[in-house]
This record gives C-alpha cells, structure tokens and sequence, in this order.
C-alpha cells in the first residue's frame, strides 16, 4: 500500500499548512523591509557590516526587518535588527547544506517550500525589498520581485541593489542587451535603484512608506 504521506495531495496539505503558518504569523507585522543577500558572506566581511549597519537604520525608521533566516547577509541583517531593538524576521528554508538559522531572528519560521517563501518575502515586505551581493539566490529573489513589478502583479515598492560595483554588471547587461533587443521597455530600467549610498536607501524606503501607506500587494486577497 501506498504510503499517502508521500503523494502529492499530502504535498498539497503541507503546502498549504506552511502558506497558514506564513500568513498567520505575518499578517500582523508592520511596515517591513526586506534585506537580500549571501549566506556565504563573512562576518569579517564589509558586506556582512553593511547589512547590519542597514538593518540598524531600518529599525531606526520604524521598520521590521525579514531575511533568509540563515548566514551571511541574513545573519547580519537580523542581528542589526534586533539589536537596534526592532522585530528580526527570519524565513528559512529547509536545505540540506549552507541553510542553518541564524540566533538573530526573534520571529523565524521555516519553510520546506521555496515558492511558499518567496510568497512572504514578497507579500509581506510592504516598505520595498534591498539586495546586497548574493548568488544564485539573491538572484532569484531579486527576479522574482522585479517580475512581479513589472507585470504589476504587486504595487510598485522600491527595489534597490546595494553594492555599484557589483552590480553594474547586471545593470549595464540589462541596459545593453534586454532594452537594446527589446526585451524590456525603457521604463523598466527605473523600476530599480544601484547605490551605496546608505542614507538614500533609507529616504528612499522611508519616503514610499509615507506616501504609500497601507499599500497591499494587488493580488493579497
């Protein structure tokens, strides 16, 4: 006999049991901000310093802060979080390597599922997301909330790359060849922000929340 905890409608269920749990614990969460970044980066890092001094000033301007849940970046961006005082959201996903929770989330949740994730990172960061250097994760997270901007799936938050000169690459390819083929459209190149300039990313931030406030993904109902 078939074990039913190994079919897809049990996979179902567990799907959707993590969906409540996001759901539940988030809805009552405030303005947040969610942070991007490695999991490889070290704390002797400037990366991994960034992230904290970020997180701090996030805190400071009335904002949660939601992470990967796991090192690196995460780990950084939690502990800046918590340590200014403010809530420290953690969202980790289950792998089998790299992926242990970091002890600087004062609400983590986890998750088995990484669509599941990506769906809190996105609903629920209701200030804007910021990336700092990453691989293919960051990527993939940074991916997802352009592609839900630009096809205005969610309202437009601020996206901001931080860290120019690791980025520019991306930027300039985007530039050069998505808009020069005619990929993307000219406009689509401002749904983003490159910048070090941590001050900016918090008026920025700052600025949206005051002019946009309440603002709910189009599809959140």
């Amino acid at each position: 006999m078939e074990d039913f905890t190994k079919t897809d409608p049990w996979r179902v269920f567990r799907i959707m049991a993590e969906f409540v749990e996001g759901f539940e614990e988030l809805s009552k969460v405030g303005p947040a901000v969610t942070v991007f970044g490695s999991a490889r980066a070290k704390p002797s890092s400037d990366q991994y310093a960034l992230a904290e001094r970020l997180a701090r000033r996030l805190v400071e301007s009335g904002f949660a802060v939601i992470t990967g849940g796991g090192p690196g970046i995460m780990e950084a961006a939690n502990k800046g979080a918590r340590e200014a005082g403010g809530l420290s959201i953690g969202l980790n996903i289950d792998l089998p390597q790299e992926q242990a929770p970091n002890s600087y989330a004062n609400l983590l949740i986890n998750f088995r599922y990484f669509f599941v994730r990506r769906t809190m990172f996105v609903k629920y960061a209701t200030g804007g997301f910021v990336a700092l250097p990453g691989g293919y994760g960051t990527l993939d997270e940074f991916a997802e909330a352009i592609t839900l901007i630009q096809t205005r799936k969610i309202q437009r938050f601020p996206l901001i790359l931080m860290g120019a000169d690791y980025w520019r690459g991306l930027a300039d390819w985007f530039r050069n060849d998505l808009l020069s083929n005619g990929y993307i459209n000219p406009e689509d190149l401002d749904l983003f922000t490159v910048t070090d300039d941590l001050e900016k990313v918090v008026s920025i931030l700052r600025d949206h929340q005051l002019n946009h406030s309440g603002a709910q993904p189009v599809d959140a109902d």
